[in-house]
Formats: structure tokens, sequence, C-alpha cells
């Protein structure tokens, strides 16, 4: 390397940290990855929690990779295209396989209204960015099992894939740097991995604190502990201990990896700071290395059966997910228990046997997808068109068998009009239930992101507004939390039926009120809130429609909370006036899986009104209810005399246990229409 002031032994092409430490410790990297593959499986299948296994992962792919570019960067020069054929040829073969099984299992056995999610994953998984469609969806990746994503595991190898894409990059920049301008190349590997460690950590802790669902899945907060392996790889061989020392250090890295999932809640504090739990405690078995005693942690470490599971390790993280979440969905149960765990376990176990010795293994060792020229990338498209065709054929006819719109006077899905006094049913004998439970996740009505705008006062306050052919007849604004915007599919056809001009501002779990009321404390709930205010009174709409009470339901107490009050009290000292709309009942449990896995008729799908709905609303006993506020209550057309149904006119009411379908809220359209202009006088 000329023009650079390296080492006689980087000149050499010899690393003697980076080579000797990779060789030296290939036996505890195994075992490593062992422990933290089956802590990984066992915690997801009982307890429920994730171990810290994947930022074991990562460790130990920083590692690797970094000392295998270290050494090609001594010898002058990084081969792009080898290295990323070799990475292909290592993770597609495995990765591909449990997916196309995923698409053929989850067809089969999956609810219809999973089934987009699903699709829209398993394209992500394929091409290693499920992690950014997870952030983007706002999984809850500690949710339920049994209504997990089927392949959000492969946010981790989406990670991996990342940084094995980019890591190499980064390198060969580093290398035109070294010979630019003469700078050390081992130092300067060291000054970029700590520099790294300590950006991304630092972004992790603040991005955790933040938004941790975000941070959990954000490729940026993960790269500090790609970093301390690198670290780890340039030094460790430079590290001279005790050897009484290194066994104890040994057996506390092998704790600490045990211990991480029981003590620690890793859905809440993941992946901050505290991730350098299971990160140092692996590092501290690396540092430990090979004792050489009977008592030492390695020897354990390093023996056939923990060896053998290091080698299936990758297959067997890729297949217990999928396996643990189809058996509680064909079980239609939510914890796996004893035996049942026993059973996915063994499953797991089994097919990443089957996947390693006939599949994993053979095409790493066979000359299928040779790393030479482009043969690699050739297998890579091979493996990947089978997946991508799948899904897409299963999507294709999804999204055909989920084409449906209502329309208004259909008279086999009259739906809330069935309730009205007087209705007399007209339709077809054996209508179908609408909206298909394809469609279901889709089922939410919205004002297009062209027609929205993103207010001064707020970065999160998005101002959507849908205007009529012409000059708008009235002006009405549409706030609160996603209650309310279930409640656009009821005003939205009001922009050509009456010539209204439809605004609205809408925050999940952020109902409209001068407090955070579902999230006590919620500051950017408040801060939300107070600008939509501002927005409000500065825009004067002709009216404001918003809830007018929250928390009706089985075992929970309705309330018109007196920030509610507080905000209906500044609008009316602006002159503008209010609409404030009853809840509607929550059921405790989801309605439309109910209705999917039994009949639309069946009891145990409904409930009683009474069980659901005190007989009054709570604003009724509220003092101090600002003049301009109308209330209006279509508790009537939710629910009968006695009970409250899953369908009503042939149209399922619920989405879920809450959130009611766009499909029902259409139909409701027109009574909307009628009492909101009799409340107003217009």
């Amino acid at each position: 390397m000329s023009g650079t002031t390296a080492t006689t032994a980087e000149r050499s092409g010899r690393s003697p940290a980076a080579s000797a430490a990779q060789s030296r410790f290939r036996p505890e990297l195994q075992g490593v990855r062992a422990l933290a593959s089956v802590l990984v499986v066992v915690y997801h299948v009982w307890l429920d929690r994730i171990s810290g296994g994947v930022d074991v992962f990562f460790l130990v792919s920083g590692f690797l990779i970094t000392g295998q570019l270290y050494r090609a960067s001594l010898r002058g020069k990084v081969q792009l295209r080898p290295m990323w054929g070799r990475m292909i040829k290592r993770l597609f073969p495995a990765a591909m396989t449990v997916l196309l099984a995923v698409v053929v299992a989850s067809a089969l056995l999956l609810p219809e209204d999973r089934w987009f999610q699903t699709i829209r994953e398993v394209f992500a998984s394929a091409l290693f960015y499920e992690n950014w469609q997870l952030a983007a969806d706002s999984v809850d990746y500690f949710a339920q099992h049994n209504t997990a994503s089927v392949v959000q595991h492969f946010w981790s190898l989406s990670i991996q894939g990342q940084f094995y894409l980019l890591w190499p990059v980064v390198f060969v920049a580093l290398g035109l740097a070294v010979r630019r301008f003469g700078w050390p190349l081992r130092r300067t590997v060291n000054v970029m991995l700590v520099t790294l460690f300590a950006a991304s950590l630092a972004y992790s802790v603040h991005l955790t604190a933040a938004d941790q669902p975000l941070a959990y899945f954000h490729g940026l907060t993960r790269v500090w502990e790609f970093a301390l392996g690198g670290l780890m790889a340039m030094f460790l061989d430079t590290v001279t201990l005790p050897r009484r020392l290194r066994i104890l250090l040994g057996w506390v890295g092998v704790a600490g990896l045990v211990l991480c999932g029981i003590v620690l809640r890793v859905d809440t504090v993941f992946p901050g700071f505290i991730a350098l739990w299971p990160t140092l405690s692996a590092g501290l078995v690396l540092v430990a290395g090979q004792t050489g005693s009977g008592f030492g942690a390695d020897r354990w470490l390093s023996s056939k059966p923990l060896g053998y599971l290091g080698n299936i390790s990758f297959s067997l993280y890729l297949w217990h997910w999928p396996v643990l979440v189809f058996y509680l969905i064909v079980r239609e149960r939510e914890a796996v228990g004893l035996l049942g765990g026993a059973v996915v376990l063994g499953v797991s176990f089994l097919l990443s046997v089957l996947t390693y010795h006939f599949i994993e293994n053979p095409i790493r060792l066979s000359k299928i997808g040779s790393v030479k020229r482009w043969g690699a990338y050739r297998f890579a498209l091979l493996a990947l068109a089978p997946v991508l065709i799948a899904a897409g054929v299963w999507g294709g006819y999804t999204t055909a068998e989920a084409n449906y719109s209502i329309a208004l006077g259909d008279p086999d899905h009259p739906g809330a009009v069935a309730h009205t006094p007087g209705f007399v049913y007209r339709g077809s004998a054996s209508p179908s239930i609408v909206p298909p439970m394809l469609k279901l996740p889709e089922d939410w009505a919205g004002i297009g992101d062209d027609q929205c705008t993103t207010s001064p006062r707020n970065d999160e306050l998005k101002v959507c507004t849908q205007d009529p052919a012409g000059p708008p007849a009235k002006r009405v604004v549409v706030v609160g939390d996603s209650h309310m915007q279930q409640y656009l599919a009821a005003f939205l056809p009001m922009v050509q039926s009456e010539g209204w001009q439809i605004t609205s501002m809408l925050k999940g779990a952020c109902p409209f009120s001068a407090t955070s009321d579902l999230m006590p404390g919620d500051q950017p709930c408040f801060d939300w809130n107070k600008a939509a205010a501002a927005e409000i009174v500065a825009m004067r709409p002709d009216a404001v429609v918003t809830l007018g009470s929250l928390n009706v339901g089985a075992g929970i107490t309705e309330t018109t909370p007196q920030g509610f009050l507080d905000r209906w009290a500044r609008l009316d000292r602006a002159g503008i006036p209010v609409v404030a709309l009853r809840d509607n009942p929550r059921f405790g449990f989801d309605v439309a899986a109910c209705v999917a896995e039994r009949t639309p008729d069946d009891p145990a799908c409904a409930r009683d009104r009474d069980d659901v709905l005190p007989p009054d609303p709570s604003y009724t006993t509220m003092a101090n209810v600002p003049g301009n506020v109308s209330f209006l209550d279509f508790t009537d057309y939710f629910c009968g005399m006695d009970v409250c149904p899953a369908t009503v006119g042939n149209v399922l009411v619920y989405m879920d246990d809450n959130h009611v379908t766009a499909t029902f809220l259409t139909t409701l359209s027109p009574i909307v229409d009628k009492q909101m202009s009799a409340a107003l006088k217009w």
C-alpha cells in the first residue's frame, strides 16, 4: 500500500489480531451462536419475550465480516462481487425455502383478513427490507403471537442483509481514503469503528426513549452492535488475561445471555443501552476464549452438540416463528403451554435439520451459484423467483377477491338503514356479508395524501381536505383519533350529495381534548391537540365534528372528560358549532375474527346491549356543557333493542374489537346527514 504508514505486518498482508482471532475463537462463535438461537426460540415460545439473541447475531456478524474486510484491505483490494456472492449462497437457500413454505401455509391456514399484510411482508422479507416495512406499518413486535405477522422475525435478517451490503462499501471507501491521505489502515479502521459505535449507540438510546417500536426496527440503532463485533475482531487477540479470570468471564458471559430474557422486559427497553447486556455477555465469552480447562464454558460451547446447533441455528431461527404462529392459529390459542411448546420446538428442530442437510449445506458446498463471475447472482434470481411469483399470484387473487365497494341503496346490503323504523328488506334471500374478509384490514376511510398539508403549528398535524366540485355549501372539520377517522366514511359522501367541504385532523389514540385522556401524560398528544385547536379557530369552519364520549363497552366506564368540554368551550368563544358523537361500543374481542371462525349470526359474536352500553350517554350528566355543542347518538344503528350484533343489514359492523368498518359507516351516511343538518338547523 504505497503512500501509507502501515506497519510491517500490514504491508505483508498479515493481521495479527483479526486473522488469528477468528480462527482461534471459531468454536466459541459456533457455541455462542447456538446458545443465542436456542434462547431466542425458547423465550419466544414459552416466555413471550426476546432474549437478546438477535443482538448477539449482529455482534458475531460484525466480528466475522470486519475481520474478513480488514484482511482484504491489507492485501490491497476488497472484492465486492465475490463477497456478496458468498453472502447470497449463505442466506438465500434457507431464507427463500422458509418464505415459500410460509406463502403456501398462509394461503391455507391464515384468516383472510391477514392475507394482504402477509403478502406485503413476504415481499419485504425476500428483498431484505422487512425491518423498514414493520416500522412503516407501526407493528408491535411484542403483540400476541396468534395475531402476529408470520414473517416479522425476518426483520433481523433484513438488517443483516443491509449490513452485508453496505459494510464492504464502507471499507472500499476507507481504503480509498487511506491510499489518498496516507493514513495507517489499522488505526483508521479502529477510529471508524469507535465513531460508529458511539454515534449509533447514542442514537439508539435517544430513539428508544422517543419511539421504542421504531427504534426496534431502525437499522441505524443496530450499527453499534456490528461495530462492537468489529472492534473485538481488531483487538481481541491482543488481550492477555490469567486463565482463572478467563474461566470466570466465560461463565459470567453465558449466565448473562441466559438471564437477559428472564430479567429484562425487552419489549420496552430494547435496543437502547440495555442491549449492551447481551452483546457484552457474548463478548465476555469471546474474551475468555479457549481456556483449555475442563471447567471452562468454552469446553461446553465447543462441544459437538452445540457445534451442531450452531450449524443449524440459522434455519432454526427462520423456522421457529412461523411454526409457532401457525400452531396458535390452528389450535385457536393465545399461548402454547408446556406440551404445545415442546411440539413447536420439535417441529422447528426437525425442519431445521432437513433444511440444513438437504438445502442449505448442499448448496453452500456445491458449484451452484459459483461466486466466480455472476453465478451467485443468477442463483439469487433463481431462488427469489418462486417466492416472488407465488406471493404475486396470491396477491393478485387476493386483490381481485377484495375488489368490492358498496353502493348506497344496495337492496342486498342496507347496513345501518336496516335499523330505521319501518324498514322492509327487499334484497335476495341469501346475500353475502360485506366487506369481504380479504378487504377488512384496508376498510378505512381517508382523504388522499395529495390533499393534505402539514400545519406549521405542529409537524404531526396533517390537515387533509376533500373539496366539492364547486364552492362549498358548508365547511366541516372532523377532528380526533381513529374513532373519528372511521366516521370519514359517513361524511365523505356528503361532499358530492351536499356540496360540503370535509377537512380531517386526526391522530391515533389522541381524542380532541385539552388533556391526554387515553394515555395520561402523553405530551405529543397534548401538543397536537393544542395545535389542532388553534388551526380550527384560524379556519373558522361551519362545524366541527368530534367525539362526545370515551370507553363505551363491557367492563369499562363511559366518560366525557373535562378536557373535551374545555376544547368545546374554546370553539364556543370563537363562534364555531360543535357536533359531538357518542362513541361506538367496544366488544373486548375481535368481532370480525369471530365471524370468520363461526357465522355472522352466531350469538358468541354478539353482546347483549345492556352489557356494553349504559342506558344514558355520559355527557347527559356533565355540567357546564358549552352552548355551541349538539350531541348525536347513533347507538340504535349499531345495536338492536336487546343485542349489539356483529352484522347489521348484511354488513359487518366491526373490523376488530372496537373500530367500525368503513362499509358500515358508509351505509350510515344518509342518517348522519339528516341528523346533523337537523341539529345545526342547516
